[in-house]
């Protein structure tokens, strides 16, 4: 593991059972997670984006161990998670938190803010219960919420004022590295900039680390140190924001950001519009598993499957067309650019 870099996963994968029958045989499976592999710095972020469906989700919550991964080997600052259990796997848990998408959902109607924010605090036995109130009310007042809001329910906050909530959950127990899955794509347009700024504050302010999960590419490049851009299971292409979005080498990633809107209309860029759909992650197609919606595929593309290939400097992609190349069954998984470079001061 490289000396900077606080999260390794290497090969991950999850695959989700398909079962038919009386007895529930396993007729074949979902492969939401196909052998994904990226380093998260300390202190940086990395965004992982993609359509609905591509697997991030997934990955998330493999990395925290909500969802047991397949296969693959993730490691939380030098210690193998997927080793862990019992009690370990607890304390392991304070420094790994996450940020869910649905600020309605995701929040327990019958406890009071105080209740919600503070039962990490009392699950990790970092506050005794006088002192869980004032603590309470001090990670209530650094995320914009007053302390009156302690005493009342969910329900009488708006959805901004929800995920706000949410986030004390998350930092309240001073955690290292959190999962942002999706945390403003359910927020009014108002709203989703407030809440980006708040977690970059957080960020420079407690030192954390995110893996910044989203389909919105421009929410995307303005938090993210790197940008992962998933499909079907798999990384296709990866590299620092300013590098992904002025010069996209997969025919994916330009996709992607064709359909990003702009704010002149008149710029005239063209949008991308990929045929058929997205194929089944229970059957994905041989070789890349791209090329059936691609323009430029060729008979190559067909029979071989891609590896991440770092065809220039600091930028990998999946896509023979653009000098990658093919994988070779039992090839380890190529190492992260996280590893080859120096922790810059946040």
């Amino acid at each position: 593991m490289s000396e900077n870099a606080l999260l390794e996963v290497r090969d991950l994968v999850k695959h989700f059972p398909v079962r038919k029958g009386l007895l529930g045989r396993t007729v074949a499976h979902v492969k939401a997670v196909d052998g994904i592999s990226f380093d998260v710095p300390r202190g940086k972020t990395l965004g992982l984006v993609g359509e609905s469906g591509c697997g991030k989700t997934t990955a998330g919550r493999c990395v925290l161990r909500l969802i047991e991964p397949t296969s693959g080997q993730v490691r939380f600052g030098g210690t193998d998670v997927r080793a862990l259990r019992g009690e370990e796997l607890r304390s392991l848990r304070r420094n790994m938190q996450i940020i869910f998408q649905d600020p309605y959902s995701s929040l327990n109607p019958r406890m009071t803010v105080e209740g919600i924010v503070g039962e990490g605090l009392t699950l990790h036995k970092l506050a005794k219960r006088g002192e869980r109130r004032e603590r309470v009310a001090g990670v209530l007042e650094r995320v914009g919420l007053s302390a009156d809001a302690m005493d009342r329910y969910p329900h009488e906050f708006s959805g901004g004022q929800r995920q706000r909530i949410g986030i004390a959950r998350a930092v309240a127990i001073e955690p290292g590295f959190i999962v942002c899955d999706e945390p403003v794509s359910a927020l009014d347009v108002s709203v989703q900039a407030q809440i980006v700024n708040l977690l970059m504050d957080l960020q420079r302010d407690l030192r954390l680390t995110y893996l910044f999960i989203a389909h919105n590419l421009a929410v995307v490049e303005q938090v993210s140190r790197e940008v992962a851009v998933m499909y079907l299971g798999r990384l296709v292409e990866r590299a620092s924001p300013e590098e992904l979005y002025r010069h996209p080498l997969h025919p994916y990633t330009r996709a992607l950001l064709s359909a990003v809107p702009e704010p002149d209309p008149e710029t005239g860029r063209e949008r991308i519009r990929l045929p058929g759909e997205v194929p089944s992650p229970i059957n994905p197609p041989p070789g890349c598993p791209f090329h059936p919606r691609c323009s430029e595929a060729h008979a190559e593309c067909r029979e071989l499957r891609p590896r991440l290939t770092e065809v220039r400097a600091g930028h990998w992609c999946a896509c023979l067309r653009v000098g990658g190349i093919a994988e070779k069954p039992g090839e380890p998984a190529p190492p992260s650019p996280a590893a080859a470079t120096e922790e810059e001061p946040v």
